[in-house]
């Protein structure tokens, strides 16, 4: 029997002393704190902490009429526009959990994502009409509660619902009426991921983590008080790599923006000072391209978080030229988002541009509040060598690590073996201990921070009835990062064009998954019949190009 401490007797857990651990606390101490401080900017709309708060607790008592409680879904088909922000809260006020789905995914995922998450409720822009009406249709289960979202800076829209947002919100009083999680276990958000599958995997994540990783945001990017941040990236995205709920904690402000556009970026980092964006190594690009074209740099600091495909060292030059200070982050839907940092040592400055560059593009070392993240052989799981050589693959362990796959205990047993979370990617460790990505186990093609799975896109693909065999795999891309390329091999007797085929594929799948390039030919298999994607990426790397 374990002998009791001094320090264990008679000294409990109790209301006074141990709190669930929730970001829901972050945006009642904004709206005390912060009250009359601008938290959401959308066009020509602004809201105050205080008025956002209202905001949410109204939402929560929207979703208590429909009787929404705590393991409900409440799904959200939306841009990056304020009810966005205010479901990451409004949300799990009521104990529900927050499925934010990829706005750029086709019909029939969106109907898989809302059956197998057994959404109760809709959060729909007006724009995605054509895809929710086509959705519905093809679920099997029961299908949700359509609300309508608005967006003001839209104009009038015709109306996907006739439950409309702001007027149910309008309903409910803007006292609060929420309570933190019972347990900090309790699931937050549900966020679906392609992985090697057809069918999307649903991540779950929990209270703890997203209170974790919001503020591990704020000590890895050193935020300080006053932010203005952009959102270039998309709260879909791992929602929004956790910034909503780290915005709140820091009392920073949103700038909402509903599309990717870098005219209009530049024109908002102006017009209200942004400080701090984050994205993909196509959304800086596209921004330093913007930039650099109408001979613009900014005068005042701007900071941005890069993540999703390595990105290319153009990249980072090219951000320095305009004035942006790059951080290079790493991490999975698995891990809310960024997981791995890639800090930059004082000595640094002194390198090189070449060099800074090196340095500043690799994946880096463990988040601030993340346990651990190593590199293990995957058949031994011993640490590899950090001799920039020996590759293995990356492990995550800690709280900010998710609960496991929705109703698939085979995938969780298998993400979990032993005791790591079990990343897929494989990378090297440097002398300095920093992480470097060198290939992905998982043929996985990240375009444009956007998932794409190649067993997916194969299956449609090979779908044509002039199609014998097909392999999918990444191209590297100017403009994306990575795009998909298809390796055909026809019928011997087709005639099947490159146009044909695309045009097959653009009817079956969303449009960023389409494969851009089809190469024809006799595909290189084992003895066994295996397709050999070693070869055709070589093939690629020898001369094909985007």
């Amino acid at each position: 029997m374990k002998d009791v401490s001094q320090f264990d007797e008679g000294l409990d857990k109790n209301e006074a002393n141990h709190v669930p651990l929730s970001p829901l606390s972050f945006i009642r101490r904004a709206a005390a704190v912060y009250s009359d401080r601008t938290a959401v900017i959308s066009g020509d709309t602004q809201f105050t902490w205080q008025q956002t708060y209202a905001r949410c607790c109204q939402l929560a008592s929207v979703l208590k009429s429909f009787d929404i409680a705590r393991g409900d879904t409440v799904a959200a088909l939306l841009p990056n526009v304020p009810t966005m922000y205010e479901a990451h809260f409004g949300v799990p006020m009521v104990g529900a959990v927050l499925n934010a789905i990829n706005i750029r995914l086709d019909p029939a995922t969106v109907a898989f994502i809302l059956d197998h998450s057994r959404a109760r409720l809709l959060l729909a822009d007006p724009e995605f009409a054509d895809v929710v009406e086509k959705a519905l249709g093809q679920m099997e289960g029961a299908p949700p509660i359509i609300i309508n979202v608005p967006d003001a800076t839209q104009g009038r829209q015709p109306p996907i619902s006739e439950l409309d947002y702001e007027t149910l919100l309008a309903q409910q009083p803007e006292t609060p009426a929420w309570a933190l999680p019972g347990d900090e276990w309790d699931a937050i958000a549900l966020g679906y991921t392609s992985g090697t599958t057809g069918n999307p995997k649903g991540v779950v994540t929990h209270h703890r983590g997203a209170y974790l990783n919001a503020v591990s945001n704020v000590l890895s990017w050193s935020l300080p008080a006053r932010v203005t941040y952009l959102w270039t990236l998309p709260m879909f995205h791992c929602n929004g790599w956790c910034f909503p709920w780290t915005l709140a904690a820091i009392g920073g402000t949103s700038v909402c923006l509903r599309r990717v556009d870098p005219s209009l970026i530049l024109q908002l980092i102006r017009q209200h000072r942004v400080s701090h964006y984050c994205g993909a190594p196509i959304v800086h690009a596209m921004i330093a391209d913007a930039a650099l074209a109408a001979g613009e740099t900014f005068e005042h600091p701007v900071a941005g978080l890069i993540a999703g495909a390595p990105p290319p060292a153009s990249v980072f030059e090219r951000m320095e030229k305009i004035g942006v200070e790059l951080t290079h982050v790493y991490g999975l839907t698995e891990t809310y988002g960024p997981a791995t940092v890639c800090p930059k040592q004082y000595d640094w400055v002194d390198q090189s541009l070449e060099e800074r560059v090196r340095l500043n593009g690799r994946q880096g070392v463990t988040y601030p509040l993340e346990e651990d993240v190593t590199v293990l052989d995957p058949d031994t799981m011993e640490p590899v060598p950090a001799d920039g050589q020996t590759m293995g693959e990356i492990m995550f362990r800690g709280n900010i690590v998710m609960k496991g796959y929705l109703r698939n205990p085979e995938a969780t047993e298998k993400a979990f073996a032993g005791g790591w979370f079990h990343s897929g990617d494989l990378a090297v460790v440097e002398p300095d201990g920093y992480i470097k990505i060198r290939d992905r186990s998982k043929d996985v093609i990240i375009s444009g921070g956007e998932n794409i799975s190649s067993l997916e896109v194969e299956e449609v693909v090979q779908r044509h009835p002039e199609v014998e065999l097909a392999a999918v795999v990444a191209m590297k891309d100017e403009k994306w990062g990575e795009v998909p390329a298809a390796f055909v091999q026809l019928r011997s007797d087709s005639a099947l064009t490159e146009e044909a085929l695309i045009a097959f594929c653009r009817d079956k799948i969303s449009g960023f998954k389409v494969p851009k390039t089809v190469i024809f030919g006799t595909l290189p298999t084992t003895s066994t019949g295996k397709i050999q994607k070693f070869l055709l990426r070589k093939q690629l790397d020898d001369g094909l190009s985007a």
